[in-house]
């Protein structure tokens, strides 16, 4: 499983993450996207060195993120387990012949003075 998908199944989760440049951000997922950015609500953001900041809501770009501390009530094994990938149809599924895709043309398209 991506780190990815694991991350995106943490909605309403209270997480605390550290980024590359030292500051740590406690706060509660309401999102992450395909680019690992996460979007937190009820933030307590505190950079190197510095007093906390109180925050409504705030996004982390996901390549700044260095690591993320879960919560210990978290079940992990069952976030784990992942939903079965959908079946892709084969051509034979899909029909043949239905007027998609194309076919040849009589006239129009090419070279040759029709």
């Amino acid at each position: 499983m991506k780190l990815v998908r694991f991350l995106q199944k943490l909605n309403n989760e209270s997480v605390t993450v550290e980024l590359k440049n030292g500051a740590v951000i406690q706060g509660t997922i309401t999102g992450v996207d395909q680019s690992m950015n996460m979007h937190l609500k009820s933030v307590k953001f505190t950079a190197r060195n510095q007093d906390p900041i109180r925050l409504d809501t705030i996004t982390l770009r996901g390549n700044s993120i260095r690591y993320v501390i879960l919560p210990d009530t978290l079940h992990i094994e069952t976030l784990l387990v992942e939903e079965m990938p959908q079946k892709s149809r084969t051509r034979d599924e899909m029909g043949r012949g239905r007027g998609r895709g194309r076919g040849r043309t009589t006239r129009g398209r090419g070279r040759g003075g029709h």
